[in-house]
């Protein structure tokens, strides 16, 4: 078991005992396997337990109690990618419908992590990462389109603090159940696990996170809206879960209760951020699925 001794910087007076470790690791695990290790009186403060909440105040000493866990090989499988960009330090890739992005329980193989490892010959950011090399943001199973990935530690820590400055751009197209009658709109009602089932997110105003999510309508069909979707946090499902919430599911997700079709009808459209490296402001556009071309094509309502 190794024994990791941490020394807190003032700067860093206020965080959570949680988020300040995770941060701290960078990547290497996450917030619910640190919360696991606190819980499991595996992290001292000042050599006292301490809760998750525990608020620094700069100058602690914390010892942090790592087990010795074998992490799971993560193999790279010649899996086809639709790769938009590529250079020494990340690659922007048109993730399709249906692909998981990591390994996890029930999809150990076939994933993106596992078509990247053998496309950059295992030159990927985080490598020591279980699971998640390179990753710095997921998208659905079931939602298509553009993800930026980090191929070195740089890239990588740049990418993250992008995110977490809310620096990086993303567009999403989406095609919701009914008629929208106004033409834009903003929701930012918080998001959390759904109480009684674990596998799905909520609207709730306990123990949630903020989620800010931006709408406009592009186009308004017979008993469907198309719709350009900004999001300013980046929550599990919030896309789905606001949409669902305001009476207006995405067409295909029929786990937050839109209508059956062939996939989700949406994806990421657009990406634009600075490159972690060079600093040059990069766009990215993508055209349509073809499976969602033909609710496209359809008459537009007179509304």
């Amino acid at each position: 078991m190794d024994n990791i001794i941490i020394k807190v910087d003032q700067k860093d007076s206020g965080k959570r005992l949680d988020i300040y470790l995770t941060e701290h690791f960078l990547g290497k695990f996450s917030r619910s396997q640190i919360k696991y290790l606190i819980e499991e009186k595996k992290v001292l403060v000042n050599k006292q337990n301490k809760k998750a909440h525990f608020l620094l105040l700069g100058n602690e000493v914390i010892q942090v109690f790592l087990p010795d866990i074998k992490k799971p090989h993560v193999s790279g499988e010649d899996i086809k990618l639709d790769i938009i960009y590529e250079d020494d330090d990340i690659l922007v890739v048109n993730k399709p419908s249906g692909m998981v992005v990591h390994p996890a329980v029930g999809n150990e193989s076939h994933t993106l992590v596992n078509a990247l490892l053998f496309h950059t010959k295992n030159k990927l950011a985080h490598l020591d990462n279980d699971t998640r090399p390179g990753i710095v943001h997921r998208l659905d199973k079931e939602v298509s389109g553009l993800m930026v990935v980090a191929k070195t530690d740089i890239a990588y820590k740049g990418l993250v603090d992008s995110f977490k400055t809310r620096s990086i751009k993303k567009t999403y197209i989406a095609f919701l159940k009914g008629i929208i009658q106004k033409d834009q709109g903003i929701t930012e009602l918080p998001i959390g696990r759904a109480s009684r089932d674990r596998k799905k997110m909520a609207v709730k105003f306990f123990n949630s996170k903020s989620a800010i999510t931006k709408f406009k309508v592009l186009k308004r069909f017979s008993g469907y809206t198309k719709v350009r979707v900004n999001i300013e946090t980046g929550r599990t499902h919030q896309i789905r879960v606001h949409m669902s919430y305001m009476g207006n599911p995405i067409i295909g997700d029929t786990k937050y209760g839109g209508t059956s079709f062939d996939r989700i009808a949406l994806y990421a459209a657009e990406l634009q951020f600075t490159h972690p490296v060079t600093g040059k402001l990069l766009e990215f556009k993508i055209d349509m699925p073809g499976e969602l071309k033909s609710l496209d094509a359809s008459p537009s309502s007179k509304i």
